[in-house]
């Protein structure tokens, strides 16, 4: 008895539990499938192609680059002559004005030269004195009739004049001595500071190649510098000689200085492709120094308005530049040039105009005529 009363306990249980996942079948109806329909449909649904229409704009950039500061002048002194140093009145790190004597020098035998042309030059005047004595007499003389043959004054005259020209060479000779000497005392060209000095009293010193491997001096004008830049060629069109320019360097991160293109060379070097430009800085406190490596920044406005869009409109393939336009409602690929490009947009040239539409996101996937649809026009 016992037995089957479990038997019957345990069918009970199995009822209960088909009558419950009955019920549960029964709640899914026919709404909740409907749902799951429409959300099916939604998924298959295509998305919206978002197109631009094609406006102009001035699109501004910045370039940076490094450039390097140079003294505004800079300039090696050797000396002339041959010749000894006897004394040096600078050293490196003095700051001289202009016409300040920096070295003096010594040539022995150049005093022999100056003795020499000065008494060259004294003979050379007694000679015309003499000359000149003579013809001046016979000149005199020849006013009476008969005295003096024509032929003996002219020979006079011609005479007067070789001396002369003999007494001119002799004053250009001793001129070109005294000149000479006055090489042996080396003076500053402009305001400048020594940077370096490569000779000390009594060193052999001469011209270039000759005397001395080194110059005397190396001045440089610090107060004044020269910031040059080499600029890509992409960018030349948008230089301009009132640019105002920020730049920083290394050893003064925290402190930025500014300078104005004032000269642009005008020519592409032929190996880099970029144009020489040169700003001037004024450095009055020499907190900059030359040699320093710059880091420039340069604004490049536009000058005239172009076409600018997304840069996700371009589409850069193996074998050319271009965006997808949409004509009568199929896809048409442009061919474009691109220019510059900032915040996300970009310069193109090409066979465009105003209000053209353009999708938003090119793609090579968007064969030529490919019709487009569910088209959404985006700012």
């Amino acid at each position: 008895m016992a037995m089957k009363k479990i038997v019957t306990d345990t069918s009970s249980s199995w009822l209960l539990i088909s009558i419950a996942v009955a019920g549960l079948l029964s709640g899914c109806g026919p709404s909740e499938a409907k749902t799951e329909e429409k959300k099916t449909e939604k998924e298959a649904a295509p998305a919206a192609v978002e197109v631009i229409a094609l406006e102009k704009g001035m699109l501004s950039t910045t370039y940076k680059t490094p450039g390097e500061l140079i003294a505004f002048h800079q300039v090696d002194l050797y000396a002339k002559e041959n010749s000894f140093v006897r004394k040096l009145y600078a050293d490196v790190g003095s700051e001289v004005k202009a016409g300040q004597l920096l070295a003096s020098l010594e040539a022995p035998e150049l005093a022999s030269r100056i003795a020499g042309a000065e008494s060259r030059l004294k003979s050379q005047e007694a000679v015309y004195t003499a000359s000149k004595a003579n013809y001046d007499r016979l000149y005199e003389t020849s006013k009476t009739p008969g005295t003096i043959s024509p032929n003996d004054l002219d020979q006079a005259k011609a005479r007067m004049n070789a001396d002369l020209a003999q007494l001119e060479a002799a004053k250009a000779g001793f001129k070109e001595v005294s000149i000479i000497q006055g090489y042996l005392e080396i003076r500053a060209p402009f305001d400048a500071v020594v940077t370096a000095r490569n000779v000390s009293g009594g060193a052999y010193v001469g011209p270039s190649g000759k005397g001395s491997e080194f110059p005397l001096f190396t001045l440089q004008e610090q107060k004044h510098l020269r910031l040059v830049v080499a600029i890509p060629e992409l960018y030349t069109s948008y230089l301009s000689n009132q640019n105002e320019v920020n730049f920083t360097v290394k050893a003064l991160p925290n402190e930025r200085f500014k300078g104005k293109i004032k000269r642009l060379s005008g020519a592409l070097d032929t190996r880099l492709r970029t144009e020489r430009i040169e700003l001037d800085v004024e450095n009055n406190n020499k907190k900059l120094l030359p040699g320093m490596i710059a880091e420039v920044t340069i604004p490049l406005p536009s000058r005239d308005s172009s076409f600018v869009v997304p840069k996700t409109a371009v589409v850069n393939s193996t074998e050319r530049l271009f965006v997808v336009r949409l004509n009568g409602g199929k896809a048409e690929r442009v061919t474009v040039q691109k220019g510059r490009e900032a915040d996300g947009k970009t310069e193109i040239y090409g066979a465009l105009q105003t209000g053209n539409h353009l999708l938003k996101t090119g793609s090579e996937e968007v064969r030529e005529g490919t019709e487009v649809k569910n088209v959404k026009v985006v700012e």
